[in-house]
């Protein structure tokens, strides 16, 4: 089992470090390459570099409330969700279906109903 992980290319699990400018503002992120990787995916989909995803999502976050205390543990999060709803289908792994043009209301709701009947 663990060969599948401790034998895999280590640039995947080494820092990067990436400034990008939010309001005005520098700000630097370091997160592991695999995270960078997916998060351009992410970006590439819906024609965005990823400093521009980034800000995007700093954005949207603040306009809903979301205290950012941790940015890096969600660009984290987020790459890993994606990830997660992709293999779940709710996300085609096909990379000519932008993000934006998917019905978030629907899969959230999805995932609320999933999350209930595992409780019950």
């Amino acid at each position: 089992m663990c060969k599948l992980f401790v034998q895999a290319d280590p640039e995947l699990w080494r820092s990067a470090t990436h400034s990008l400018r939010i309001d005005g503002m520098v700000t630097s992120v370091r997160m592991e390459n695999y995270f960078w990787h997916i998060l351009e995916e992410i970006a590439q989909r819906d024609g965005m570099n990823t400093a521009q995803m980034i800000t995007r999502l700093y954005h949207e976050s603040i306009d809903a409330g979301h205290d950012l205390g941790n940015f890096t543990s969600f660009l984290r999060v987020c790459a890993l969700r994606y990830q997660a709803l992709q293999l779940s289908g709710d996300i085609p792994t096909h990379h000519q279906v932008p993000i934006a043009t998917l019905d978030a209301e629907q899969i959230l709701a999805r995932e609320d109903s999933h999350k209930r009947d595992q409780i019950h």
